[in-house]
């Protein structure tokens, strides 16, 4: 695959950017369909800002405290500085923000998530102590369209861990990012290389000889 084939992605983070280092690796290997051009956080300090300046890439920093409580507008910026670097797809990872319906609207199959946890169970925060609270003995992660629902798009790629009796939401959360780090490039791949296609809820992958290329399974 030639370098002007890639899709070029943005990497939104908030935070430390574990998933994001996963995957700027990712896209350093011959053959990925897709590169990242740049990294941008609504948080200053984002550790992760400067994981993304040492491995050579653009960041931006667009603080959502300058915008006060008006989303939409925080959300019309942010869409502006990811056109002005002619981004294909926006990859949230560890992105702190609830977006606006016109913001994932106009990105609508082109940004993704991922979730620490299987959806549709345990949306939003905490996931790991609700996990335990709940009594499941699968946990894992989920990567999934963006839609104006949160952590409520159609679904791309889960990956699935034990919970052992001894855990705590801690040890847990341990062995789900090690998921996480797996299935995110893995999705992104599957999506910068047009192999999905969403119909209704459900995202179909394309020219799949494999019927487990959606799902990482643990041993148990």
């Amino acid at each position: 695959m030639t370098e002007q084939t890639k899709k070029r992605v943005a990497i939104l983070i908030s935070g430390r950017g574990s998933n994001m280092v996963s995957l700027i690796e990712a896209a350093t290997q011959d053959g990925y369909p897709a590169e990242v051009v740049v990294v941008g956080s609504n948080r200053p300090d984002a550790p992760g800002l400067e994981k993304a300046s040492q491995a050579g890439l653009e960041t931006f920093t667009l603080d959502h405290k300058t915008f006060g409580k008006d989303r939409e507008a925080f959300d019309t910026a942010l869409s502006t500085k990811l056109k002005q670097h002619k981004v294909d797809l926006v990859v949230l990872a560890g992105f702190m923000r609830l977006l606006t319906p016109g913001f994932t609207e106009e990105w609508a199959g082109h940004m993704i998530n991922i979730h620490p946890a299987l959806l549709p169970s345990f949306p939003g925060l905490n996931t790991h102590e609700r996990a335990l609270e709940a009594g499941v003995k699968l946990h894992g992660a989920t990567v999934h369209f963006v839609t104006s629902d949160m952590d409520a798009g159609p679904i791309i790629m889960q990956g699935a861990v034990p919970v052992l009796d001894e855990d705590t939401p801690e040890t847990l959360g341990a062995r789900v990012l090690d998921v996480e780090h797996q299935i995110y490039p893995e999705a992104l791949a599957l999506v910068a290389a047009d192999r999905t296609r969403i119909e209704g809820q459900r995202v179909t992958i394309i020219g799949s000889d494999d019927l487990d290329d959606d799902l990482i399974a643990p041993t148990v």
